[in-house]
């Protein structure tokens, strides 16, 4: 477990001012990971949202245009709550959340970091068809947290595909597959960047 986010960022201090998350496609806001996140993370706010097919109580997933236009305006929301700057939001997610959130990053969203859990780089079986076209539009810092056998992408292949976003990139790598099932260990890791996200360029793990 990382070390907790202490009053400075809570208080507006930093360049966080406020989280949003969005799950993976199999699941709602109440994802064990997303939950840890909140919880590490306090006093910072912290938001987590479901996408517009789960509030509907559908089961697949929305299409990348309706997923963003969502997202954008959740995340228009969560400033005004928290009474920030839109450049202070920190927005990512697991998976297909986390792909969405970088879509709409790339696409214009103001944000001061982004947070990609689990990235589904491509589908497995399937490393042609990438999903990484709109990096270069991503110029803010971002993490990536993903296990080093995840179907969904390689560490080789982040490890190309990644020199493609114009932003800092900090990298780690889990033991296990496309859910480590690390809860704690991820949300410690976020926390921790989070707090030293002025600094927070280069990889570990």
């Amino acid at each position: 477990m990382g070390k907790r986010i202490g009053t400075g960022i809570g208080t507006g201090i930093g360049t966080a001012g406020a989280l949003l998350l969005t799950p993976g496609a199999g699941a709602d806001r109440n994802q064990r990971t997303l939950v840890a996140i909140e919880q590490a993370v306090a006093p910072l706010p912290c938001r987590r949202v479901d996408f517009p097919y789960r509030l509907r109580g559908a089961r697949m997933p929305d299409k990348p245009e309706v997923a963003v236009a969502h997202l954008i305006e959740r995340a228009g929301a969560l400033v005004a709550d928290a009474g920030i700057a839109a450049d202070r939001l920190v927005v990512g997610g697991r998976s297909y959340g986390g792909r969405m959130c970088s879509m709409a990053i790339a696409q214009g969203l103001p944000a001061a970091a982004l947070v990609l859990l689990s990235y589904p780089l491509h589908p497995p079986g399937k490393p042609d068809r990438l999903r990484t076209e709109h990096f270069p539009g991503i110029s803010v810092p971002v993490l990536i947290v993903s296990g080093r056998g995840d179907p969904f992408g390689s560490v080789e292949e982040f490890e190309r595909e990644l020199a493609t976003i114009p932003g800092p990139v900090s990298t780690v790598w889990l033991p296990g597959g496309h859910d480590p099932r690390r809860y704690d260990e991820v949300a410690g890791i976020v926390a921790d960047w989070l707090a030293d996200l002025p600094n927070s360029t280069g990889s570990t793990g």
